[in-house]
């Protein structure tokens, strides 16, 4: 009866030991998912086009999905310039080298936990020559023992056998770390793209700006001139040419304060291509129109989850957090180690591989902590809480990217309205301005009323310039927020063959 318990209970015994040291199953945590993003419903009509389900619930859960080809996004401005620069960027940009260079470090290291799945095999050669002392030798004292040449050759291999998951889980680890830093690679690659571009839009936008106040001064010259000659003719008095020096000196002073905005730009961009601000320059480019700006859709919620590669790094640092659980147990248990060796000793080298001087041994240990002082246990608190401080930034990670989507749908939407006012205002400050213009020399207007014609024509056009490039930047942070590419767009280079082209140009 005895025997028949203890044969029932064993098995039961060693499947709990299993159980408890095992790595817990990863559950995936639960997020509060919307079925669509506010502000793509509110938006208006034209300006995005989203494609979601009539009922809103047609959505799948998120899953990483970090390894898939991203489009190339910036492609679609049809600007050859942008493409060239962000190319460029690609290849030579150093953040971008960093980052490669960290992704080859954690498929190293999870190549090193893959090595302990299998046996470690060494070979050892040796020689001395020593003297033994009579006692050592067993021999009476003041015996004469002469020097002698020892020779071994040894080949050994050891090997733990995962009785509690610990290489597994360690393996686990490593892979779910280097998928990590896979992601965040591909995060750089990402953020240093919409850098490029943004920047790029930038620096058109300060162009169109300084073109437009370059104007301005163009016209307080002309100003200056006509009223000087009416001064000088009477028809006026000092007053209205010293504001008209003044609005001159103005419009100059604004035109250098933005060349100043200009150069940081320039040199902005030139760190991103990897180049010395020094010997980089960019032409003038002046962003006039805006019609061109690709229409993004927004798609629903649930793909942000598998493409933001954020979102997915976060991911993955919860599977290995998950899987380091797994190792702290583990240590907790027993370990069982296999030793083999075989070899020979021999006073020549010939003699090491006579079969007369063959040695071997075969052996296995059995170690496990007795008394630890609870070291191991609040190792197991420590994994458990680091999983926590994972599922909490995974948490945040999508919370954040939901509302970095709706700041930027709201961002189109609302500089779409601000430009359709804008424009109307443009062409009724033209107006008003040739209007006061025309009733100035006609000597049917005020010199003030003029001033104040040409200087809300000027505010109202360097609105509009400023609010060009501000639809062109939002547009670049909205795919920036969707995770990049949104269709089937050209692949980008694989991260393998990026890794090792960054590393080939290193060397």
């Amino acid at each position: 009866m005895k025997t028949m318990i203890a044969r029932g209970v064993a098995p039961l015994m060693a499947a709990l030991l299993l159980t408890a040291c095992a790595a817990p199953e990863f559950k995936q945590p639960a997020i509060a998912t919307p079925t669509a993003f506010k502000e793509a419903q509110t938006a208006p009509a034209g300006t995005n086009d989203v494609r979601s389900a009539a009922d809103g619930t047609t959505w799948t859960v998120g899953r990483p999905a970090e390894a898939q080809p991203r489009g190339e996004w910036w492609r679609a401005f049809n600007d050859e310039t942008l493409n060239g620069l962000v190319a460029e960027a690609t290849a030579n940009n150093q953040n971008l080298t960093v980052a490669a260079a960290r992704v080859k470090q954690a498929r190293a290291i999870a190549g090193i936990a893959e090595a302990d799945r299998i046996p470690q095999v060494g070979v050892g050669v040796g020689a001395e020559r020593a003297r033994l002392s009579p006692l050592e030798a067993g021999l009476p004292k003041g015996t004469n023992v002469p020097a002698a040449n020892t020779y071994s050759a040894r080949l050994s291999a050891s090997y733990e056998v995962d009785l509690f998951g610990r290489v597994s889980s360690n393996v686990a680890a490593a892979r779910g770390d280097a998928g990590a830093v896979e992601a965040t690679y591909r995060s750089v690659l990402l953020s240093l793209q919409a850098d490029v571009a943004q920047t790029y839009f930038r620096l058109r936008s300060l162009d169109a700006e300084i073109a437009t106040v370059n104007h301005t001064v163009q016209l307080r010259e002309e100003s200056v001139r006509v009223t000087g000659r009416r001064f000088d003719a009477g028809d006026i008095g000092e007053f209205d040419l010293s504001r008209a020096k003044t609005e001159l000196a103005t419009a100059r002073s604004e035109a250098i304060g933005l060349q100043r905005q200009r150069a940081n730009a320039e040199h902005a961009l030139a760190v991103l291509l990897g180049k010395p601000a020094s010997n980089f320059s960019a032409p003038s480019a002046p962003l006039s129109d805006v019609a061109a700006l690709p229409l993004i859709p927004a798609g629903l919620p649930s793909t942000l989850l598998e493409r933001r590669p954020d979102i997915a790094s976060a991911q993955r640092s919860m599977e290995a957090a998950n899987a380091r659980i797994g190792v702290a147990r583990s240590a907790m248990f027993p370990a069982l180690n296999l030793s083999a060796g075989a070899g020979g000793v021999g006073t020549s080298f010939a003699e090491v591989f006579k079969w007369s001087s063959r040695s071997w041994l075969l052996g296995a240990a059995l170690s496990m902590p007795l008394i630890d002082g609870g070291r191991n246990r609040n190792n197991v608190v420590r994994s458990e809480a680091a999983l926590e401080e994972a599922v909490g930034s995974y948490r945040q990670s999508v919370l954040t990217a939901f509302a970095e989507v709706e700041d930027n749908l709201a961002g189109l939407r609302i500089l779409a309205g601000q430009s359709a006012e804008l424009e109307a205002a443009v062409v009724s400050a033209r107006r008003s301005a040739d209007l006061a213009q025309k009733l100035y020399d006609a000597g049917r207007g005020s010199y003030l009323e003029l001033l104040d014609a040409q200087r809300n024509l000027a505010i109202v056009e360097r609105n509009a310039v400023q609010l060009r490039g501000d639809r062109a930047i939002t547009t670049v942070a909205l795919i920036r927020a969707l995770g990049g590419g949104w269709d089937a767009a050209p692949a980008v280079a694989k991260i393998d063959a990026k890794v090792d082209d960054l590393a080939q140009a290193r060397n």
